[in-house]
């Protein structure tokens, strides 16, 4: 499997996302798009009024998309939510491709941004190829280490079966899970996310249209960033809503 040296960070993204002007634009964006979104209109509409009305470029329009979040869909994704404390014994299913590079991300010191919805979200895309990065195994021990610590001993990988290099990385995370004893499941399938919206399992993602079908989920992704990784290119909201 080839493999890249980090993941996630452009050129430009530290001009995009630290000069202050760009930092005031994009926390208003974020308040005019939870507006749009809370009265009905789609998110496509949404982002093409405030990307216009702030003159943000795609990379900043793509942040705000990943942070914003309806009213209705708040509400809706805290009920399903299931608290750290409530996890021990529990069967979870990740959705395998949404985590790693999410995680990757962030140990490369990528921006990523956290949502209203308290779920962080990146900017990396695999583009129908996954390549793995110098983070990679370090991300899957992370994840290792917890299910370790909270005595979570079933736990099923869901990949997109389509993703070139996905049979890769399910040997890798197969071969690593083996090495530390633990009980894990590696799946591809032609249909990852229905999988996940249909478990009665607790699902780990980030991904919105998972969140808002799954019947319960968990924000691993968060524990994991908040707890264990030292970042230094985490875009928050101060938006209080």
């Amino acid at each position: 499997m080839s493999k890249q040296s980090n993941r996630g960070k452009e050129a430009k993204d530290d001009f995009f996302f630290s000069t202050p002007k760009f930092l005031a634009a994009i926390q208003e964006a974020l308040l005019d798009m939870h507006y749009l979104l809370s009265r009905g209109y789609s998110e496509k509409n949404a982002l093409s009024i405030v990307g216009n009305r702030y003159k943000l470029a795609s990379r900043q329009q793509k942040a705000v998309q990943g942070m914003s979040v309806s009213k209705e869909q708040l509400l809706l994704r805290k009920e399903k939510e299931v608290k750290y404390e409530n996890l021990a014994n529990k069967k979870l299913v990740i959705d395998g491709f949404n985590l790693l590079i999410l995680l990757e991300s962030t140990l490369s010191q990528a921006y990523i941004f956290k949502g209203l919805d308290g779920c962080y979200r990146d900017l990396s895309s695999v583009h129908g190829n996954y390549k793995t990065v110098n983070q990679t195994e370090q991300v899957i021990r992370l994840v290792i280490d917890f299910c370790k610590e909270n005595k979570l001993d079933v736990v099923l990988w869901i990949f997109d079966k389509q993703v070139s290099n996905s049979g890769r990385i399910k040997a890798k995370i197969e071969a690593m899970a083996k090495a530390n004893k633990m009980r894990w499941e590696v799946r591809l399938e032609d249909n990852a996310d229905q999988i996940l919206i249909q478990t009665e399992a607790i699902v780990v993602s980030s991904d919105k249209m998972v969140l808002d079908y799954a019947n319960q989920w968990f924000n691993l992704a968060s524990h994991l960033i908040e707890k264990k990784i030292a970042s230094q290119t985490i875009f928050e909201s101060n938006i209080k809503i």
